[in-house]
């Protein structure tokens, strides 16, 4: 793995502790009327799609359990459809999709540190 890579599967895992404590012991409800913690949360998984720039295509195809597109898409779907991006759809993101990336990030480092 490049290091440039390495950074940014740190990089990852930190935008996804930070949007996980900025929801922490919120329900649904109040984190659509906190528009503070939807921006921070928002933007932290628009950065995680950035991230996903420095992957290289090999390092894509070898963790392919990993959806890729999906999250550079979501990334997308934020910076050029803010307004209308769904809270429902980011909440879930936050609450299931986030703790299972972080999982298969970490797991990738681990492999990575046994090459």
């Amino acid at each position: 793995m490049k290091n440039k890579e390495y950074t940014s599967f740190i990089k990852m895992i930190e935008y996804i502790d930070k949007s996980i404590k900025y929801t922490a012991n919120y329900s649904f409800e109040q984190f659509c009327k906190d528009d503070k913690t939807v921006d921070a949360t928002v933007f932290a998984i628009s950065q995680i799609g950035e991230l996903v720039k420095n992957i290289s295509i090999d390092t894509m195809q070898k963790y392919s359990f990993i959806e890729w597109k999906m999250i550079k898409g979501l990334r997308n779907r934020i910076v050029h459809d803010y307004e209308g991006i769904s809270l429902k759809n980011i909440w879930y993101v936050l609450n299931y999709d986030m703790i299972d990336l972080k999982e298969q990030l970490l797991k990738i480092i681990e492999i990575e540190k046994e090459d």
